[in-house]
């Protein structure tokens, strides 16, 4: 059993899950909704939903090991089939995890200009990491793992196309918050998107179950796609048939590719979602910093920018409000990234007065 003194001024203590796993996918879900408590103003609630606590740290492990049993389960992927898949980096880490798991091979396209951090941790895995010009942006990128699968008959993950994406925020996020929740208030649900599967299945759940709870949706302030009302061009099969025209790169990595995911489309033509609300990177990576400074709440830019648009939408609701952001992934995916330029590898000038505040173990 393990103890440690809390706030209270008990000794904590712990005492298992009670049950023990048969693989690290059975860990997927039922991650905690956090209280923000010294950022949140005064008479609102602020909850953040720390996808992080999944195992291979994002919230695109829900996705990941939905398509891969989907398709286990359809036939589609057969025992020892190569998977691939185009992805930021969240979807392709959480392929990896389960891939490693099930024992497929992986290969995974990747634009050149997500964070350097994201290919190792999927090498690391075990997967195969096919980099594609930063110019041909996240078209390139998932054209790229179309060619691959049609040329070596291997599977590709459609993530941004496929019914298993929305479907798993359907069964396990939107069922955690409706439990979560329960007996208590929930005023706002709020979100940004990728591929739009945690907007679309949550939507479908709490658009019925919890109608008073107003869905607020975000996307960079730079690339406004869905504000833009422009219509996606796609091919056939529900891909992106060209780069949107309203895109411009943007610091939000894993929000918002140079399309509109299909999977998005449902949110947009069911009006899942009753605000849209663009968000700026320097917004979200100040407020991912403060997450970390001041809750000890350790996220990335995404995580960050769904919480700045918490913070403006308490700012306005009423009094005994109670909002609820999503926090897709953690800070470790940013480290090569503009959110951690402020903090160098050799100490700064505060850091070096206080070690030259007593005489010995310093540094030259």
């Amino acid at each position: 059993m393990a103890s440690a003194v809390g706030s209270s001024g008990k000794v904590r203590q712990t005492e298992g899950l009670g049950q023990t796993f048969d693989s690290i996918i059975e860990t997927v879900g039922n991650t905690p909704c956090v209280r923000i408590n010294r950022l949140a103003p005064d008479g609102v609630t602020i909850y953040v939903k720390c996808e992080f606590f999944n195992p291979a740290s994002s919230v695109k492990d829900r996705l990941a090991l939905n398509i891969i049993e989907a398709a286990e389960r359809d036939g589609s992927l057969k025992p020892g089939q190569t998977v691939v898949e185009a992805t930021s980096g969240n979807t392709g880490i959480g392929l990896a995890m389960v891939c490693a798991a099930k024992g497929y091979p992986l290969v995974v396209t990747m634009a050149e200009s997500f964070s350097v951090e994201r290919r190792q941790v999927m090498r690391y895995l075990g997967a195969k990491v096919i980099l594609t010009p930063k110019g041909q942006k996240g078209t390139g990128m998932y054209m790229k793992a179309k060619e691959l699968a049609e040329k070596n008959g291997w599977f590709l993950a459609r993530q941004f196309e496929t019914d298993a994406n929305a479907e798993i925020h359907e069964n396990t996020t939107a069922r955690e918050i409706l439990a979560d929740f329960a007996g208590q208030k929930l005023d706002y649900f709020i979100t940004g998107y990728g591929t739009g599967g945690t907007v679309a299945g949550v939507g479908r759940v709490l658009k019925k179950t919890w109608p008073e709870a107003r869905i607020i949706l975000s996307e960079p302030a730079n690339a406004q796609l869905v504000g833009s009302g422009t219509p996606q061009k796609r091919t056939e099969d529900h891909g992106p048939a060209e780069s949107h025209p309203s895109f411009e790169p943007h610091p939000i990595q894993g929000w918002t590719p140079d399309f509109i995911p299909h999977v998005l489309q449902e949110a947009i033509d069911g009006n899942y979602y009753d605000e849209l609300i663009p968000v700026s990177g320097p917004d979200g990576m100040k407020w991912a910093r403060e997450l970390a400074a001041k809750e000890g709440i350790f996220t990335g830019v995404s995580g960050g920018s769904t919480f700045a648009i918490a913070m403006q939408i308490a700012e306005r609701a009423a009094p005994g409000s109670v909002i609820l952001a999503m926090l897709p992934d953690t800070g470790e995916r940013y480290l090569s990234t503009p959110l951690f330029e402020p903090f160098g590898a050799d100490m700064n000038d505060e850091e070096v007065e206080i070690s030259r505040s007593t005489p010995g173990y310093q540094l030259d």
